[in-house]
């Protein structure tokens, strides 16, 4: 909105042209800020509304050591994830390009998987209290339906907006980018890629502040990996796929940085509210959308290490306790809670996970002349 405002003021000769406002990264840092204040400032009362509402969360598991670790948490507010998307979206609506199509679809996926999550969260917190007997919020593989819908719409509403070669290479480190995706691969990957990340967030989201700093991390990777994908200059600089308007998705990425940011203020141990599957299934799907119109998924596995060793942690248990007869890999999945279990801290958890993922993230930066 504040973009369209200075370019209308600008057209018209009503304001002077060539300000900072005209460039992306400008915008993006704006918005960075601009979510961590709109999130610090709104969120004691968003936290008293969720006290109010009675939406106190009732950490438990099938592990009695875990539940007795986690049993200060009781009652602690959640949902809080209604926060940070209110602020992803209230500031990408401000600085960003709002006819951009890929900021629209963007702020439809974020809108769609918070409301999704929200669902989740309410049943779980709202069903039973009224009827004891009531299940515990949605079935897994009722989320999943209504995730892997969504990556189908995506994928082809993203393969056939970008009508040239670029929008449609397979960009893998080490290999060419010369590989064109058929529509029915770049679904099948935009599928895996959504409700891979958007799970994978969701598992991570189980200690103070793990899921949010995390996240920070990796939104202020992807800022930067959208900009470059949106400069023609840059792109060609660095062998990256030039997607024409992708930029913007840089100004999504900055909100989605700040809004973390400022959820970490509330959240971090001991934390005063918690995000929920309303905050954890958008942003991962969120940045998952991203990667996938700037063609870099290999990067989203790179950028987000933490996230696939937690998913992976929970397949692994899953798996072998399954056909194993009983036995476990973990004490107890996803990763975060077997070091729990050993005696680490969760403070100590949290940071050491943090100092991880900007690993990953430096790692998966100094790749990008690999190519």
């Amino acid at each position: 909105m504040i973009y369209w405002l200075y370019r209308f003021l600008a057209t018209h000769h009503w304001v002077a042209g060539g300000s900072p406002l005209e460039v992306v990264i400008f915008r993006s840092v704006l918005a960075t800020a601009f979510s961590f204040l709109l999130v610090l400032l709104a969120g004691k009362p968003v936290i008293r509304w969720l006290r109010q509402q009675k939406l106190g969360d009732q950490p438990e598991s099938n592990n009695t050591a875990l539940n007795a670790l986690n049993a200060g948490k009781a009652n602690t507010p959640t949902m809080g994830g209604v926060l940070i998307c209110g602020a992803i979206l209230i500031n990408t609506l401000l600085f960003a390009q709002i006819g951009n199509f890929y900021v629209q679809m963007g702020l439809g996926c974020l809108i769609y998987l918070c409301a999704l999550g929200g669902v989740d969260d309410w049943l779980k917190l709202t069903a039973k209290r009224r009827n004891p007997g009531s299940r515990d919020g949605l079935f897994w593989w009722e989320k999943l339906l209504f995730q892997i819908g969504l990556g189908m719409l995506l994928a082809l509403f993203i393969y056939y907006h970008g009508t040239y070669d670029q929008a449609h290479y397979l960009n893998w480190p080490l290999l060419s980018r010369n590989i064109v995706l058929p529509t029915w691969l770049f679904a099948i990957i935009a599928v895996l890629v959504i409700a891979g990340t958007s799970n994978a967030v969701n598992f991570t989201d189980g200690m103070d502040g793990l899921a949010a700093g995390c996240m920070a991390i990796v939104a202020f990777a992807f800022m930067v990996l959208a900009y470059v994908t949106g400069d023609v200059r840059w792109a060609a600089a660095l062998h990256f796929n030039h997607i024409e308007f992708s930029g913007e998705l840089a100004v999504l990425c900055g909100s989605t940085a700040g809004a973390c940011l400022g959820f970490l203020w509330y959240n971090c141990n001991p934390a005063q509210v918690f995000m929920g599957d309303t905050g954890s299934l958008p942003l991962g799907g969120v940045i998952g959308y991203v990667a996938i119109v700037i063609r870099q998924e290999p990067m989203l596995l790179l950028v987000g290490g933490i996230f696939v060793l937690e998913i992976l942690s929970v397949i692994i248990q899953t798996s072998y306790y399954k056909f194993s007869g009983g036995r476990r890999v973990f004490l107890c999945s996803p990763i975060h809670h077997h070091f729990h279990l050993k005696g680490w801290s969760e403070p100590q958890i949290v940071v050491r996970f943090w100092l991880l993922s900007a690993l990953f993230a430096a790692l998966a930066l100094a790749t990008v002349k690999l190519r």
